[in-house]
């Protein structure tokens, strides 16, 4: 009786809201799931620890489009957002493909709703469209082609120089990557309040008290950010950077959850979250949609395979063909 009104409740709730059994062990009865229901579960860098600990694969959007492309078990539980599960199901029609929490949104894709994009799209006929994936299904469906942060720079160059480009939904993205290949877009007026929560001046000052610190930045900050960045890259770029760098010190201009992997990876260096404009308890900029996700969440979903994704198969097909034009260019 309480899972069938579990059910019921999903749309309102997102995910299902059932009791978990005081003292069970969730990372246990995860890896049980893993196994006894051939799943995998792919994680974004943004996820809480806990979840990135218990992951198959943890990585940025380019990574975990290229790991959902290979997919070999019946069902993949995506810990991360919204629009990346549907990227999952949209490259793997017949596996089940099931997300924490429905409402584990992007305020990025929320930014590019299809019925404004459609007409600005058809306003422009002789324009190509490259969208970040950061968007929803009906978004890619319109495009020609999709990007990440870790190759839009090369999927931008791929085109002819004499094709006009609209480039949605990021504005910040898209100025950083103009700047870079010299192309004059059309930018879609988007952007991710997470990326957009970094203060400039409260940067500046922390840097005066670590001035031997670099600073780094994800493409999807501000421009004045990104100025005073030591490097600019993708989440797995940064990952990089600060593995390979001689300094030993980082103030980080991306969402919190890197710091695990960063961590993880470079356990002797320091690294510093870049401060945000509120003035709040934690200083670090973070999503609130990829927090909404949890252990209890994902313990639930794999249980009962719910909140499932699905894509409408005449979107699916539209939106295939961007995807993997982008999978064959970053190859």
């Amino acid at each position: 009786m309480e899972l069938e009104e579990a059910k019921k409740n999903l749309q309102k709730t997102g995910y299902l809201d059932l009791k978990i059994p005081a003292g069970i062990d969730l990372v246990a009865e995860i890896k049980k799931l893993k196994t006894e229901k051939n799943a995998v579960i792919l994680a974004h860098y943004y996820q809480d620890a806990a979840i990135q600990d218990v992951a198959d694969y943890v990585g940025d959007s380019l990574g975990l489009s290229q790991q959902a492309a290979k997919v070999n078990a019946d069902m993949i539980v995506f810990a991360g957002v919204h629009f990346m599960a549907e990227t999952a199901k949209i490259l793997n029609p017949t596996k089940k493909v099931v997300l924490p929490d429905l409402k584990a949104g992007c305020s990025l894709a929320d930014s590019c709703p299809a019925e404004k994009f459609r007409p600005f799209r058809e306003a422009h006929p002789n324009h190509l469209v490259v969208t970040y994936i950061n968007c929803s299904a009906e978004i890619k469906a319109l495009s020609d082609l999709v990007c990440t942060s870790s190759n839009a720079e090369k999927i931008v160059e791929s085109i002819p120089k004499d094709t006009p480009i609209i480039f949605a939904p990021d504005k910040n993205l898209g100025k950083y990557i103009m700047s870079k290949t010299g192309r004059d877009m059309l930018l879609w007026d988007g952007a991710c309040i997470v990326h957009e929560a970094f203060s400039i001046d409260k940067i500046l000052d922390l840097h005066k008290k670590h001035p031997h610190a670099e600073i780094i930045a994800h493409p999807e900050s501000e421009t004045h950010v990104l100025k005073v960045a030591s490097y600019i890259g993708s989440t797995s770029g940064l990952i990089e950077y600060v593995k390979k760098s001689d300094c030993n010190e980082f103030i980080v201009a991306t969402e919190a959850g890197i710091l695990h992997k960063m961590k993880k990876e470079v356990p002797d260096k320091n690294l510093i979250p870049a401060p945000i404009y509120q003035n709040v308890t934690c200083a670090c900029s973070e999503c609130p949609y990829m927090k909404l996700n949890s252990l209890e969440k994902l313990y639930l979903c794999m249980k009962y395979e719910l909140p499932a994704i699905e894509v409408p198969e005449e979107i699916r097909k539209r939106a295939l063909l961007p995807i993997e034009r982008m999978l064959e260019i970053s190859k």
